[in-house]
């Protein structure tokens, strides 16, 4: 089967900043990558749309629009489910939408938040639903379409804050060959685009600390882009490397 990776974030710029890179490179290699938004973002990330006066259905349009542009310059597909921010909450309707995502992608692997976020309790809440959903999806008695899902690997990107988020990066993932496509995406989000500067500046301090620690079999230049990114599960392997 071909490899597909299935980003669920808990806003639609969440996968820009975070893990653009990972989703371009997975689609340079001919992979599927399918994103899942839970919310629009509109009432807790959406300030300056406020500030202009757009109305609530408004603000969720141009955040669906800016979502998926930002998608498509990645090659990516693109789910919403509107569950309302500020805040995120459960309901069978959203817990059962993201078991049937899974058993339709069948994901290799799987990005998500962080497990805690002290500034932003939606992120920590799609973290935990995320992973919710992942162990339902396994269950052949859990109803759903198609069939059960493996057991793919859970990658969370890296937070806003994250020393105050407890977020220990034990992958940093080389991004360089698609980081103008990260760039156009960051771009689309005119919605945060006070974000675009502190984002640029973290992909180069990450990519500076993959060459660091490259290591003779890669020796990554200076100029690396690089996205952090924290394991949920242990690796399974034969060989250390």
């Amino acid at each position: 089967m071909t490899a597909s990776t299935l980003v669920l974030t808990a806003h639609v710029g969440d996968f820009v900043w975070r893990a653009a890179g990972a989703i371009a490179l997975a689609h340079s290699r001919g992979e599927r990558v399918v994103i899942g938004c839970l919310s629009f973002g509109e009432r807790g990330e959406s300030a300056s749309l406020w500030r202009k006066g757009y109305s609530l259905d408004q603000v969720k349009a141009v955040r669906r629009q800016e979502a998926e542009e930002a998608a498509k310059a990645l090659g990516a597909e693109i789910r919403f489910f509107d569950a309302n921010d500020y805040p995120l909450v459960e309901t069978p309707e959203l817990l059962q939408g993201l078991i049937d995502l899974y058993r339709e992608v069948q994901p290799s692997v799987v990005l998500t938040h962080a497990p805690a976020d002290p500034y932003n309790g939606d992120h920590a809440f799609a973290h935990q639903i995320a992973l919710k959903a992942r162990v339902l999806a396994q269950a052949p008695g859990v109803a759903g379409p198609g069939e059960v899902i493996g057991a793919p690997p859970v990658f969370c990107f890296e937070p806003h804050q994250p020393e105050q988020c407890g977020f220990l990066p034990n992958v940093l993932l080389d991004v360089t060959d698609v980081w103008e496509r990260k760039r156009e995406a960051m771009q689309v989000l005119a919605a945060q685009k006070h974000l675009h500067a502190y984002y640029t500046e973290l992909g180069a301090r990450r990519g500076l600390q993959a060459a660091r620690n490259s290591g003779p079999n890669l020796g990554l230049p200076n100029d690396t882009r690089a996205e952090a990114y924290m394991r949920i599960y242990p690796q399974v392997t034969r060989e250390l490397s």
